[in-house]
């Protein structure tokens, strides 16, 4: 990418979404979706009168790759703000890279901890995420035994290590515990793993493909039928990827679903801009759009270089409670 240097004309705010990797099939509506957002903004007037800008950043890289690529893109003041999801790997090194020299919005659900001055937080972290989940199977379905199955990088560490003393507080088991690398998932192994410990609900942090590989294969398991399975990373996109689950057995837990009534307002512009066949708009997708949008609200109300150097509870987000939603075809259905 060509570096550009300060332009006082217009606004410019990398985008940093994964095109390529594990994540890559949740890029182009996270594209559009923030896209559309920067058109609300310029429609309106820009931000002081300059129009944003928004600069594409393949956020499916190795971490260091998209580390070294924004670092040089702050360095050449080719950017003055971020915001984007990724794998908290990567979202972790670019917090490294970004604090005090640029604000950077990170806008999916997250692994909780504490952040660097200048970097914000959109969603939720791993306690917020599952109290709705856990409630709900537990509580309500009766499913005492649990398996948890992720990847093995950051998040899907730190929702296990808040899965199991909740679901110990709820009167269950944890009965298996297994973290595969990305693009190692082996299903019929896990499956077996699974059904040898005799769960009734696998909490399923694994993301992306890896997340769809895992789904097509349990559909079609002799596990259908007697386990059900709970996703933290599973938005309409990914059900899409999977063509969808009819078994009325696998749930996601986000804030934000496009069956919701007052999301419906933001699917319509959405698809008036992009057309019928634009990509399936999810919570990744629409946490992008809310990230432009703050962001072009934070640039406006103080520089964007103070910002930067600024503790993010200062910019308190108003991110919508998760809620726990069943697969209906292509849909995500909200229960809880």
């Amino acid at each position: 990418m060509m570096l550009q240097g300060p332009d006082p004309t217009r606004l410019r705010v990398g985008l940093a979404v994964p095109t390529s990797g594990v994540l890559g099939l949740t890029g182009p509506a996270a594209i559009a979706a923030a896209t559309l957002a920067a058109e609300e903004v310029n429609g309106a007037g820009g931000v002081r009168g300059r129009p944003v800008e928004l600069v594409p950043i393949d956020a499916g890289a190795p971490p260091d790759d998209v580390a070294a690529q924004v670092s040089s893109l702050i360095g050449a003041e080719s950017i003055e703000a971020l915001v984007g999801f990724h794998t908290s790997d990567i979202h972790r090194r670019l917090e490294r890279v970004t604090s005090t020299r640029i604000p950077y919005l990170f806008t999916p659900p997250h692994e909780g901890g504490t952040r660097l001055p200048g970097v914000s937080l959109l969603g939720e972290g791993p306690g917020e995420q599952l109290l709705p989940a856990v409630r709900a199977l537990t509580d309500q379905t009766g499913g005492r035994r649990w398996a948890l199955i992720g990847n093995d990088y950051i998040w899907p560490r730190a929702m296990h290590a808040v899965a199991v003393p909740m679901l110990r507080g709820h009167g269950a088991d944890i009965v298996l515990v297994e973290e595969v690398p990305f693009g190692q998932v082996d299903p019929d192994r896990l499956l077996s793993q699974i059904a040898a410990a005799r769960a009734d609900v696998v909490l399923l942090s694994l993301v992306g493909r890896d997340l769809a590989v895992f789904n097509r294969a349990f559909a079609e398991s002799p596990l259908r039928g007697r386990v059900l399975r709970v996703c933290g990373a599973l938005d309409e996109t990914g059900l899409l990827e999977i063509d969808g689950d009819d078994t009325g057995e696998l749930f996601t837990t986000m804030r934000w679903y496009a069956s919701d009534p007052e999301a419906q307002a933001l699917s319509e512009r959405y698809h008036r801009r992009w057309g019928a066949h634009a990509p399936s708009l999810g919570v990744y997708a629409a946490g992008c759009y809310e990230g432009v949008h703050h962001l072009a609200r934070l640039a406006g109300m103080r520089p964007l270089r103070m910002a930067a150097a600024a503790d993010s509870a200062a910019y308190p987000m108003k991110p919508g409670q998760p809620r726990l939603a069943r697969a209906d075809g292509l849909d995500l259905l909200p229960i809880a």
